[in-house]
């Protein structure tokens, strides 16, 4: 058996993926669905779409960061031995590489594509026909010229601040009747507009759209009519977003947040698009007033921000080009008769998102909100949807006199401005609202309603893998668990009560909290499968996350797996470790599920020796997560719901459409279905989650119409 002699080193470099280039391969696997024919057309899209919003997020936030290390001469190594400088060079190679790949695919697959389906896109202004032309200078005229706000550069105008991620055209212009004297002007297309602007029908039956942009550089002369236009190009920028607080010396961290969110927009620029072939005159002076070096300048053959694709997603009369709507199911428990802490009552229940409604989550906390015999309400809310059903309920819990304490974490990157929104919102309504905690983010799930019965006190506990916001539920897969047990109703109460008073409890029941215990428990649970191996037993470990690459815990998988426990792995994101490596990772298997449906949910299963145990958390195997954020992981104690949950992991691991294996190389391959059985999880758990609300419709049907088979002697 491997792991005997020697002792390994497993937290050797050697053995370790870099964090930013396995997201980098992440993404890769993103693009690669915007590249799968089997795909409906618009589907693609919306692929191609989410990697552009991707690249903006790891540039604002990852390479951001690893550009502050480099500017403080930071230069300690990472997991897998490079140092911050060596990430930022492999780092440009591959992000430009990638570029090129992003617009490879929508030049060559998508746009034949879309004008074989009828939907024509113009890319310049100079191929609109005369009607076509009148129609873009008159639209100009009636819906654009009012909104801009042209911006010249010169000895009494200051370069102006351009803003965050915001499509811009930047003009080089002289002066009428003067000598020929180089000047900058700069117009930002209006994020308040469609950017995607349909053309008059010319009864051909093909749909023809144009981008704004190309409407205002086709008309930027009338925005500055003492200037000749000596050219006129598209360009935009991407800047450091990552926020920098200092919460010890913070008297106050909702104003310190709500400073620093004002901050992001002006932070130091990092990137730089402009279509490519723009004059290089232009591209001096944005290099200089931006301070941009040559390898963070991304030369675009194409539109510039590809997320306009969402938007062409929902332009009407393509359904066809889509994929059928998804409509949830509703959990057989929740008849629609029995009340909802009934039917907790009556046993654990778990919901699967989005494949069963968020409905019954909404419900619970509107019937609390409501019942005369609910006294207190308590919950954790990391991002919540824009107009939150879930916020409505808690502000009329207050105001209906019941005690709802709230914990909103303003940190939550890029929904601080959103949370601090609901957080005085919901401080208005009566409701105690705690800021997160000093140093850590609070992404743990939970909810408690306490309620007064003819017993006593009971506790109701829902428990979650994904956000409390009815809107994403409708496309992260999650799970979700509703219980009474009294255990756990003593758990989440402690909880709170760390939350709030920084009160401790000696001892926990049956939850696991990071960053105290979590991650300790976590290795207790993969040692405790290697013990099993080493006493012959059959050892396993299966483990659905988003992202993987603490290295304590890849270390500990690594040890685990040389000494011969089975290890899966289903790893959506970033994933550290490496497979195939002699005596160390020979045992672990890694897939990537990439669908319809974001895989958000975090599932943990070890076979310890027959006696099963199945976890379900908030928490990623990641530093963060284990070390620097609040966390819970809660066991599914209930026999039948861990079957489900088996069967959720097994549909996944055996998965033949959406799943992409991690290769010894540490390149991905997509499954390849040639002989096998078609296995899609995400039809699979739709469908199975249809067949549940079936039976549930079928008994209650049967229940109601069926008559009593009862005859007197007559």
């Amino acid at each position: 058996m491997a792991g005997k002699g020697k002792k390994k080193n497993f937290h050797n470099p050697k053995y370790y993926t870099n964090r930013e280039l396995s997201w980098i391969l992440f993404n890769k696997r993103v693009l690669e669905e915007a590249r799968d024919k089997d795909h409906p057309l618009f589907e693609r899209l919306k692929f191609l779409s989410i990697t552009s919003s991707n690249l903006d997020e790891f540039f604002m936030i990852r390479v951001a960061s690893l550009k502050d290390m480099v500017s403080v001469k930071y230069d300690k190594p990472d997991i897998a031995g490079l140092t911050p400088a060596e990430q930022l060079s492999r780092l440009s190679e591959e992000t430009h590489a990638f570029v090129g790949a992003q617009y490879n695919t929508y030049q060559r697959s998508l746009l034949p594509l879309l004008e074989k389906n009828g939907l024509h896109i113009v890319q310049r202004h100079e191929q609109l026909t005369e009607k076509q032309a009148y129609f873009a200078d008159r639209f100009f005229k009636e819906n654009v010229y009012p909104v801009l706000t042209p911006m010249a550069v010169d000895s009494s105008r200051p370069f102006p601040l351009i803003r965050n991620k915001t499509l811009n055209i930047g003009a080089i212009v002289t002066k009428k009747g003067k000598k020929k004297e180089y000047e900058f002007a700069t117009v930002q297309v209006p994020g308040v507009l469609n950017r995607i602007v349909e053309l008059p029908d010319e009864g051909d039956g093909i749909r023809r759209v144009i981008l704004l942009e190309e409407i205002i550089e086709k008309n930027i002369d009338r925005l500055f009519l003492n200037y000749n236009i000596v050219c006129a190009h598209p360009f935009r920028i991407m800047r450091n977003a990552d926020l920098s607080i200092e919460e010890d010396d913070a008297s106050d961290l909702l104003k310190e947040i709500e400073k620093q969110v004002k901050k992001r927009q002006w932070g130091h620029a990092i990137r730089l698009e402009v279509e490519s072939g723009a004059d290089e005159r232009l591209l001096s002076i944005l290099k200089k007033e931006l301070d941009i070096k040559e390898n963070a300048i991304y030369r675009i053959l194409g539109p510039l921000d590809l997320t306009f694709l969402m938007e062409m997603y929902g332009l009407d009369g393509f359904d066809h080009l889509k994929a059928k709507p998804h409509v949830p199911a509703m959990a057989p428990e929740f008849d629609g008769e029995t009340g909802i802490f009934d039917v907790i009552k009556k046993g654990d229940v778990l919901l699967h998102h989005p494949y069963q409604s968020f409905a019954p989550v909404v419900a619970f906390i509107e019937r609390a909100a409501k019942d005369p015999d609910v006294l207190a309400i308590k919950q954790t809310l990391y991002r919540v949807s824009g107009n939150s059903p879930i916020i409505a309920a808690l502000a009329e819990a207050a105001e209906n006199g019941k005690q709802v304490s709230v914990l909103v974490e303003l940190k939550a990157r890029f929904d601080e401005e959103n949370n601090i929104v609901w957080a005085k919102k919901l401080e208005q309504a009566g409701c105690h609202v705690i800021y997160g905690l000093v140093g850590l983010k609070t992404h743990c799930k939970i909810t408690l309603v306490v309620r007064r019965e003819e017993e006593g006190i009971v506790r109701y506990v829902h428990l979650g893998t994904g956000n409390y916001n009815d809107a994403t539920a409708k496309l992260y897969t999650d799970l979700g668990l509703f219980t009474c047990r009294e255990e756990i109703g003593e758990d989440a109460t402690a909880v709170f009560n760390m939350l709030s008073g920084y009160s401790e409890p000696l001892a926990w029941n049956r939850l696991s909290l990071a960053p105290l215990w979590l991650k300790d428990k976590f290795l207790d649970l993969i040692r405790r499968e290697k013990e099993h191996a080493l006493m012959g037993r059959e050892a396993l470990i299966i483990a659905k996350i988003n992202s993987l690459c603490d290295p304590d815990i890849i270390s500990a998988l690594y040890e685990a797996s040389s000494a011969g426990v089975k290890i899966r792995l289903i790893v959506r994101g970033i994933c550290s470790l490496k497979v195939g490596i002699p005596g160390v990772s020979e045992n672990i298997e890694v897939r990537s599920v990439i669908g319809d449906f974001l895989e958000h949910a975090r599932i943990f299963y070890f076979k310890n020796h027959e006696m099963p145990e199945v976890y379900l958390g908030s928490a990623d195997w990641m530093p963060r997560n284990l070390e620097r954020r609040v966390e819970i992981l809660f066991p599914v104690e209930k026999e039948e719901l861990r079957a489900r949950i088996f069967k959720i992991l097994e549909c996944q691991l055996n998965d033949t459409v959406r799943s992409h294996i991690l290769m010894p190389d540490g390149t991905y391959e997509k499954v390849d279905g040639r002989g096998k059985v078609r296995l899609d999880c995400q039809e699979t758990c739709a469908r199975e989650a249809a067949r549940m609300e079936r039976i549930r419709k079928d008994t209650a049907r049967t229940r109601v119409f069926v008559p009593e088979t009862k005859y007197d002697d007559r």
